[in-house]
């Protein structure tokens, strides 16, 4: 077999080249430090390392996601401390006007409470509309641009974030929720004073509060479904209790239809888990034959409050066209079309309008429409008849209306059933009614009396929301501690892997270098040789 000169000079050119860049590679893993230079340097581990990469990428976005949640909660924590205080507060300034006639204090004094609670209602409005470092509404829930909570034109207060909370990812298998919604944190503190009791007669002599749900449970499962139930006096000592179809549930009270007005804790109709006080101003009548005389055959109504209406006008409206009221004539229609979340009541014409479910949007569809009642003209009688305003009947729900709608104009209609209360609303009640003058009047004191023992309750209960909220965010940092500890043991064995399939070892490759440099040299003596031979042909 002849080889020519050219192909045994090629071959030990291309073998000198390889040595050549073996020493130089090998040299580069020993400056670097660095073992895979290339993918084709180990396909295996430089897609081992790829994976490793992405995982560590991906712990340092956990990470980050750990010190914002972090900062977020801290935030969070110190802002329901401070609402826990001032409910604290308010809960203090309401023991002090409880009892008969508020606490027997004047009218001056309970002022000078009730503007200290409304200091307490503003600093807890602002707090529930307070703002992370980023400048979004801590608990406003997915509508984070928007300030969780509005004051209406009729003095109650609107939740305008929605119930959808943030979460963040903070392992591969770990989402946390990251911030609380305003509707978490009070919007589901059950309301104690959702009853009231209409007497027959309005003298002032003979008392019955609006009632105190004790036990909401008992209130859920029965009282609502004897509605209304009529308390009936038969003299100072004793009463009957029957339901809305007659029956006479008088033994399920707790006195078995006995009270006693004159002592403490022992004036009070119980029935199906609602208290409901009795007070008395008889004057000069006697105990005895003197006082059944007043008592007897007197009847209260006891039943759950009716579902009231807050109204708003869109401000974009081009009148000045105001609804207000807001009256049940159609229970069927009002349960089964007025929509749970609110309404928006939509003019599209100057007497025609549409009714739609909270938030409008353009693919919504209208769940009812009408017209325009006109009102009626006052007449001199005898007996004067007023005047009646326009209306409307809206899902059930009438409206008086004030001024000429335009076309376009759209007002925003919120239900209350009376079932929650959150604690702006209740520390707005207690503030009105302890700004109401009451001295000398039994009928206004009883009135006065009934709120303060209902904010109390709700007060209380407020509290136990907000700590339960509080309670939830420690959990949460505990988790988060936990949490950032696996991720931390977990980035050290990702480096200690990294660093054990890509580093270089340098007593390894310092071996295979003083090889390397070996061969080269003789590769280099070999070529040298093979440059300078003339013997073969060169083809």
């Amino acid at each position: 077999m002849r080889i020519s000169t050219e192909q045994y000079f090629n071959t030990t050119t291309a073998r000198y080249t390889n040595n050549f860049s073996n020493v130089t590679k090998t040299q580069q893993q020993i400056d670097s430090g660095v073992r895979i230079q290339t993918a084709a340097d180990d396909p295996v581990g430089a897609a081992r390392l790829l994976l490793l990469q992405q995982q560590q990428d991906m712990l340092g976005q956990y990470a980050g996601n750990i010190s914002s949640m972090k900062n977020s909660l801290y935030s969070e924590e110190s802002v329901l401390a401070s609402i826990d205080t001032a409910l604290a507060r308010a809960g203090e300034l309401s023991l002090k006007v409880a009892g008969k006639g508020g606490g027997g204090i004047s009218d001056d004094d309970r002022k000078a409470v009730a503007a200290e609670i409304g200091e307490i209602e503003k600093q807890v409005l602002s707090l529930l509309n307070s703002k992370d470092s980023s400048g979004h509404y801590l608990f406003a829930g997915g509508k984070s641009d928007t300030p969780p909570y509005a004051r209406n034109s009729d003095g109650t207060y609107s939740y305008q974030g929605d119930e959808t909370p943030l979460s963040l990812k903070v392992s591969d298998t770990l989402s946390m929720v990251v911030n609380d919604t305003g509707k978490s944190i009070l919007e589901g503190t059950v309301n104690a004073g959702r009853t009231q009791a209409t007497g027959s007669v309005n003298d002032g002599k003979v008392l019955v509060s609006g009632g105190i749900v004790t036990s909401p449970s008992t209130y859920d499962s029965s009282f609502t479904d004897g509605q209304p139930y009529k308390l009936t006096f038969l003299s100072s000592t004793e009463y009957t209790v029957t339901d809305a179809a007659g029956n006479d549930i008088t033994a399920q009270t707790p006195g078995n239809g006995k009270f006693d007005a004159t002592k403490e804790g022992s004036a009070s109709v119980t029935v199906r888990g609602v208290t409901f006080d009795v007070d008395q101003n008889l004057g000069d009548a006697k105990p005895g034959a003197e006082a059944d005389a007043v008592y007897k055959d007197r009847e209260f109504t006891l039943q759950s409050k009716p579902d009231s209406f807050s109204v708003s006008r869109t401000p974009s409206n081009q009148t000045s066209a105001q609804l207000s009221g807001g009256t049940v004539t159609s229970q069927a229609d009002y349960s089964s079309t007025f929509p749970n979340k609110g309404a928006v009541i939509k003019f599209t014409s100057t007497t025609e309008y549409e009714v739609y479910a909270q938030p409008i949007t353009a693919d919504s569809k209208p769940v009812s429409s009408g017209t325009v009642v006109p009102g009626t003209p006052a007449q001199p009688g005898p007996p004067p008849v007023p005047a009646t305003p326009d209306s409307i009947t809206a899902a059930g729900v009438k409206f008086d209306i004030t001024g000429a709608p335009g076309t376009g104009d759209q007002f925003a209609v919120g239900s209350n059933t009376h079932k929650t209360q959150n604690a702006l609303d209740t520390l707005s009640q207690l503030r009105q009614a302890l700004e109401t003058p009451s001295d000398g009047d039994p009928i206004a004191q009883a009135k006065l009396t009934d709120v303060v023992n209902a904010a109390i309750t709700n007060i209380k209960a407020s509290q136990a929301q907000v700590d339960g909220v509080r309670g939830s965010i420690g959990a949460r940092l505990n988790s988060l501690a936990i949490q950032e500890t696996e991720n931390t043991s977990m980035v050290l064995a990702n480096k200690s892997t990294t660093a054990a399939i890509g580093d270089t070892d340098v007593a390894t490759a310092s071996i295979d270098l003083a090889f390397q440099k070996a061969m080269l040299e003789a590769s280099q003596l070999a070529f040298v040789k093979i440059s300078q031979l003339s013997l073969f042909s060169r083809m």
